[in-house]
This record gives C-alpha cells, structure tokens and sequence, in this order.
C-alpha cells in the first residue's frame, strides 16, 4: 500500500561520494526507500514508517492513514467484514465535472466513497466501524458519506451494537450543495437513536476533522478520543483568520487545545489506540452482568458504620486541621488504591476542563462503575494546578455530564468529596456558578443508577453537596461536613473570623455529630495519622462497604431507588 501525499519523495541521489575520492562509491538508493517528512524535513525510511503507525521516527509527527490501513491497526485481524462497499452518490446539483472527478478519485485511491464501513472485533468483542479516508475529496461529506454512516449506525441499532468512527474530513461536501448539508442532521438524527438504545459510541478524532463533520457526528460520542495534534474545529483556521483579521495563537484548534476547553476527553497515541478501544468496550459491554460474578460479599457484616471506637478525644476544631492536612491523602489516591483499569475523562462538552474535578471509568472488583473525585493534590504544585480542589462551574458540568453517561450504561457512581468549597470569583460567576451546583442537584434527584459519595476531607457547603446528593454519604471519623468554614461562620454570624475554633465547635461538623443526626449513614474509622503510606487501613475497610451498598442498591428497581433518595432528603 502506497504511502499517501504527506510523504515527500526525496530527489533519489544517483550516486552518493565519499568525501575521500580514492573510496568506492556507495550503490544508489532504491527508488521510493526513502521518502521526506513534510513536518520536519528529515529523510526517513518508507517502511520504518509504515511498521512504526505512520509516525515520524525523527520528530513524532502523525501521517494521515488510509482507511483500510486504519481498520488493519484497530481491528482483529480476520474479523472485518465491510457494508456498502459499492454505494455511491449522484450529482445533485448537476455540478460541472464533479463525476468525472469522484470517478477519477474511484480509479486512484481504489475507494467508491469517502468512507469505509463495516463490522469487525476489537479485542474480541464486536463493534460497527467507520473510517473516513481524506484522498478522497478531503473524505467531505456529500450524501453517499452520510449515508453510509447512516446505515451502519442503523445496524448497530438493530444489532445492539457500539459504533467507532474515524472522522477526517474537509467537512460538508460543496459539489453536492444542500443535499451534502442534509447529512449532518441524517446523521446525528441516526445517531440520537442509537444512544437512546443505551448503546455506546465513540468518535476518534483525527487530521483533520473540520466543518459540517465536526458539528454534527463527530462531537456526539459519548466518548471523544482524538491523535495527538490534530486540528479540530467548525471553521479552519484560515478562514477565522481572514474574517477577524487576526493572527491564532500557537495550538489554536489542535486536539490538546480541544482537551483544555472541555470538548474532548482524552488525547491517544496511535500506537495506543487499539488497546483504549478495546479497554473501553469491555468496560460497556453489559456492565451489569459482568460485575455480578465478581462482586464483594460484604463480609464486614458485623460494622454498621456507627462512630463507636472513634477517637473520642479531638475538638471539632482538631478534625478541622486534620482534615486539611497538606499529606492528607487526595481523590487521585482512592481511585489507585480502590479500583483498576481507569480511564480518565475529560471536559465539560461547554467551556473547559476542571482539573479539580477528576473522573473516568473503572473497575470495582470486576464490575464498571463511574467514579468522580474531588482533587486538591499533596504539595503546593499540585494544589495550584487543581486550585486547591475549589471546582470553578465546568468542573461541576464534568462531574454532571460523567453522572448522566453513567446512568445510560447503568453504571452505579462513586464520588469522593474533599473540597474548601466552589470556587469563588469573577470567571466562576461569569460561568453560572450557582446554575452548575444547582443543575447537579435537580438531577442527583432522578439519576436512574445507585450514587454513593465518600466524604474524606473537608466537605464545604454547596460545592460539596452537588457531588453528594446521592443514595447514601458516608464521612471519614476526621472529616468534616458543613455549611461553610468556620472561618466563614465566624466571620459572617460573630464579624470575627478569628473566633473559628469556638465556630467549628458550635456548628456540628464532624462524622459523629452527623451520623447523630441522621445526614449521613456511615463514619468510616481512620488511623491517628492518615497519609498515602496509611491509607490502606481506610481502603480496607471502605472496599468491604463499598461492595455491600453496591449489592444492596443495584438491586433495586428504578422506582424503588429514586424513591429511597427522595425520602432521605425529605426527612431532613
């Protein structure tokens, strides 16, 4: 298989010298061995290339692929079996020379269309596939495009089964005028259908991926994954340069760009890709089932998560400190400690991504489950980098819209809260603060799958609760859980910050005063000195518990669930 025109082919030397006349001549080069990376200009080897997925071995840059060479990388081998091969569009606006030049393109590229489509396995396990080949008219969508995805996702509907597709494209297809715009809503109609199967899809986003492609099946997978430095984006860069007349900043519209605003989840190296598919349909493919066989048994039968054997002797103001001790484990270290096989997810979909706010998929003994956690760090770089675990409001939207694919896939979500509180200033304001918080509550209310938050620092005041208005909540014996700081009540209710020690005492905040109460239904015991070194004696525990509100509260109904998480609330 040819290499595609991204390669330059370098001038073929007939005869290369010695720098000393007397040696003997080397022998030419093979025509076509070498070729020339049209990203750093280095001479490289054709087969190095092909053997190492179409990557630069001297700088690291991405070739385009062919179709078929992608589905040679991402699916098992043997397994494809192609749809619609033959399917081709007309020329509905009678444009002048555009059949000579797709039959041209037929007769060069060995493609009838812009798209291949087909089934095959990833890891064994089925999915539908489609991969758009940009020699193709830059793989634009005109209607045999549209319709070829349109009818694979079809199927999959019919077959119950994921759907992968490769986007690279110019975006809609200008030969075919109006009809070609009418594929972006075919498209994303077929594709809402699918979704509402409660089927997965996943969009892999490649160079490049522009136009009517990106805003319509594109940017709808419930997964987006993009190659490293891919451009992505609705209008290409030159045409927002000569409309605003402005010069792009560095990195504008590439794949990490779209990471850092919220509207991808993750960037994969190619060498990668096969096997995050492939970690990915296994995590989705009928989660229920496969956890079943491997859950707890909840043998820590004899616990009922009462405060007793809690060290009696601490103030409230003591477990405020100790709470926020700076080595005092963060939300990073109950995801590597109480699951495998996670997956990071990126990005609210609508702003940006909150780096106080982590959340994936993963493993709990065996059965996929969604988890979000609230992350400050262990040292003052980590603090700042995750502004020291003070979600702003796209945080909130991530941890929301991670909730709501949870409740698709029927997936129970486990949250870990550990926050001052929402962040508080102009751009969190700017954002919707207030709507953020507020939205996750409204639908914490009617989320169709079991919600446990764990409380393992501090839990301050509204940007603590819109990850923990869930089914049950359950505190570490030296975390805390209030209206605000104390620092914040004293100052407010006495005008004297100051008096916060004598605030932490009247306010309540502690595991004990609130499992009194009836706020929370578990206090979880920890050693005097909780650090990472420590925290398996926490994890220990919280596992044994963990798997028995799993059994408990999958087995419920729907009705039954959202009944039981209105009455606790109710009751308050």
């Amino acid at each position: 298989m040819k290499l595609d025109n991204m390669f330059k082919k370098t001038r073929i030397i007939s005869r290369i010298q010695s720098h000393n006349a007397a040696r003997a001549p080397r022998p030419e080069v093979p025509e076509g061995l070498l070729r020339k990376c049209n990203k750093c200009g280095a001479a490289i080897i054709t087969e190095d290339v092909k053997k190492g997925y179409y990557i630069c071995p001297k700088c690291g840059g991405y070739f385009r692929v062919h179709a078929y060479r992608r589905i040679q990388m991402v699916i098992d081998e043997g397994t494809f079996e192609e749809w619609d091969h033959d399917l081709v569009g007309g020329n509905p606006v009678d444009y002048k020379g555009y059949p000579e030049k797709v039959q041209a393109l037929q007769e060069k590229t060995g493609l009838r269309e812009a798209v291949v489509t087909g089934k095959g396995k990833i890891g064994g396990r089925d999915t539908v596939i489609a991969v758009c080949d940009g020699r193709f008219l830059m793989a634009s969508m005109g209607w045999a495009v549209g319709e070829k995805i349109t009818r694979a996702v079809e199927r999959a509907t019919e077959e119950k089964l994921p759907v992968i597709i490769f986007a690279c494209s110019g975006g809609a297809r200008m030969q075919e005028g109006i009809t070609s715009l009418m594929q972006m809503a075919k498209t994303s109609a077929a594709l809402e259908r699918h979704s509402k199967a409660g089927l997965l899809y996943v969009s892999v986003l490649t160079e490049p991926t522009t136009g009517g492609v990106t805003a319509s099946f594109a940017m709808l997978g419930d997964i987006i994954l993009a190659e490293p430095g891919a451009l992505i984006g609705f209008a290409g860069p030159r045409v927002i340069e000569q409309t605003i007349r402005q010069k792009l900043p560095k990195g504008f519209q590439r794949a990490e760009f779209l990471v850092e605003h919220g509207f991808v989840d993750d960037i994969v190296r190619r060498e990668n890709l096969k096997e995050t598919l492939g970690k990915i349909l296994e995590l989705h493919a009928n989660a229920a089932a496969e956890g079943q066989a491997e859950k707890t048994d909840g043998s820590d039968k004899g616990d009922t998560g009462s405060p007793v054997g809690i060290n009696p002797y601490l103030t409230a103001w003591d477990r405020v400190q100790i709470s926020r001790k700076v080595d005092r484990p963060s939300g990073s270290d109950y995801i590597e400690a109480l699951f495998t096989d996670f997956i990071e997810f990126h990005g609210d979909r609508n702003y940006g991504d909150d780096k106080a706010i982590v959340g994936g998929i993963a493993k709990f003994h065996g059965r996929p489950v969604t988890v979000i956690v609230q992350e400050k760090g262990t040292n003052t770089k980590e603090n700042i980098a995750h502004n020291f675990g003070m979600p702003m409001p796209e945080g909130y939207r991530k941890a929301l819209r991670l909730m709501k694919q949870a409740e698709k896939f029927h997936r129970p979500v486990l949250c870990f809260v550990d926050t001052p509180g929402a962040f508080c200033g102009i751009e969190a304001e700017e954002r919707g603060q207030g709507e953020a918080i507020a939205r996750n509550l409204w639908e914490l209310a009617g989320l169709k799958t079991p919600v446990l938050s764990v409380v393992t620092g501090e839990g301050g005041s509204g940007g603590a609760l819109a990850l923990a208005a869930g089914d049950q909540v359950w505190m570490l014996e030296n975390s805390v859980y209030s209206i605000l700081s104390p620092e914040g009540f004293a100052s407010i209710l006495w005008k004297d910050s100051a008096r916060a020690k004598e605030a932490a005492g009247v306010m309540q905040l502690t595991a004990a005063d609130l499992y009194e109460k009836g706020i929370i239904e578990q206090v979880i015991p920890e050693p005097e000195n909780l650090t990472s070194e420590s925290l398996w004696q926490v994890t220990e525990r919280l596992n044994d518990r963990i798997g028995e509100f799993l059994q408990k509260y999958t087995a419920l109904s729907e009705e039954e669930l959202l009944e039981r998480r209105y009455a606790r609330f109710r009751k308050f």
